[in-house]
């Protein structure tokens, strides 16, 4: 008697399951990519791309001087005495030192000012979000990273990017 009952019991559990699953508005959305979009972010990764553009030209003359006694050392190092190529690869090897120490000291810059932007924008971003999430009674969002596929259609990353630039 009860197998007979639980059959149906579980059939109805599944069917209403399912049909809840159906209702639900998930969609997925990249916050990072969507605050990073906006036209307000753009102008401040600009500025500060400009802010450390002498740095970066400084690490670019370092790489070219790297490699122009890279040159000069495989050109001319059957005719140099061992103590020029030494003196030779020394310098390489102290401006690939400095080159590297700069690379990252210039690329944690970039990460810093990358999270001064996202968190200086996160309020405007939260506002937006929320009235899409009122408006369109969005019951569930997603980080891409966080699944395995999802459909484009779901994706509403480039229309929260829209609505921020809108709400400047």
């Amino acid at each position: 008697m009860i197998k007979k009952l639980a059959f149906p019991v579980v059939a109805a559990a599944m069917f209403f399951a399912q049909t809840a699953q159906a209702e639900m508005k998930i969609v997925v959305v990249d916050t990072v990519r969507a605050i990073l979009g906006t036209e307000e972010a753009k102008v401040l990764i600009d500025a500060a791309a400009k802010e450390v553009e002498a740095e970066r030209v400084e690490l670019e003359d370092m790489a070219k001087q790297v490699n122009s006694l890279g040159e000069k050392l495989q050109k001319d190092g059957e005719v140099m005495s061992n103590a020029e190529k030494r003196k030779t690869q020394q310098e390489i090897d102290d401006l690939r030192i400095d080159l590297d120490f700069g690379a990252k000291k210039l690329q944690k810059q970039a990460q810093d000012k990358q999270n001064e932007i996202l968190q200086q924008l996160a309020p405007k971003y939260e506002k937006v979000l929320k009235d899409l999430i009122d408006v369109e009674g969005i019951d569930m969002i997603l980080a891409p990273n966080s699944i395995v596929y999802a459909n484009s259609i779901h994706d509403i990353t480039r229309r929260l990017t829209e609505k921020m630039n809108e709400a400047e």
